[in-house]
Order: structure tokens, then sequence, then C-alpha cells
């Protein structure tokens, strides 16, 4: 069985994270989001909210499994028998920074790292951009998932 993993914070997920995920599920027979747990950073949504999240927006996809983790990606594949890591470019600005990522993931446990180029249409797009455009009431309907818009208006809202 192929498998691959997509990490990410994913705080929220966006149609540009989708868009990477849908095509690693075309590629490979089983699919992780992995949700990265950082303890050091106050999301917008907690772990488990974003895992319920990623699983509404990818239930058509019956090969992606949806997972937190947190400490080293490379030990998160070892677990699953997972030899490669699925990352989507932006810009050159990305490449940077993911290529010495990439090295050293290989270097640690021979995991692969394949760079899909995003989209044209999300090549700007980032959960950061999407949390501080909704907090000042800009429409970014066209930037997430209905659901995901859904629960952003109500958590800003209440904030």
């Amino acid at each position: 069985m192929r498998r691959a993993v997509c990490p990410g914070s994913f705080d929220p997920i966006t149609n540009g994270h989708l868009d990477i995920i849908a095509r690693a599920s075309r590629l490979y027979d089983e699919v992780y989001v992995a949700v990265m747990i950082n303890k050091s950073k106050k999301g917008l949504f907690e772990i488990d909210e974003r895992i319920d999240l990623i699983r509404q927006v990818t239930a058509e996809y019956a090969n992606v499994r949806v997972e937190a983790f947190h400490g080293l990606l490379v030990d998160f594949c070892k677990q699953r028998d997972i030899p490669a890591i699925v990352k989507g470019l932006r810009a050159v600005s990305d490449f940077d920074y993911e290529l010495q990522m990439a090295q050293m993931n290989n270097g640690l446990t021979g995991v692969e790292t394949l760079f899909v180029p995003t989209n044209p249409t999300y090549s700007f797009l980032s959960s950061s951009l999407v949390k501080e455009v909704a907090a000042w009431g800009g429409d970014v309907s066209h930037l997430v998932p209905p659901e995901v818009l859904d629960a952003l208006t109500r958590r800003l809202r209440r904030d």
C-alpha cells in the first residue's frame, strides 16, 4: 500500500490545503493528514476542532485519515510505515525552508518529500491571512470550505 502524509497546523484548513490533500489522495492509496500540535502556540481552533473540520471537508476522500501529531514528523511516518511527505509550495520562498526540512527528514529516516506546486488560484493563501482578513470582517468565503467559514464566523463572533 502506498502511503503519504500531508502535515500542517491547519488553523484553519483552507481551500489551498484541501487542493493539495485531494491531489495526494489521487496519487496514494492512503493519505494521512497530520495535524501538528505545537504547545507553545495558541491557535484559533483547538486540535480536536481542527481534526473535526478536516474530517468534514475531506469526507469525500475514502483514503484520507486525519490524526494529530506531536514531535518529529519522521517519527509519525515511521510509526505508520509512511515513506513520503507531500507538501504544497506557494512560492520560491516556501521552497528554501521546505528543502531544508526535506533534506533533514530524508537524512534522519529516509522519508522522501514530494513538492506539489500550489494551484495558482491559492498561491497567496495561508491560514494566517484567512484569520486576519476574517477578523477584520473581510469576505473569506472563496478561500475556505463552507464548514470552515461557519466555524470561523462563530469563533470570531465569540472572541
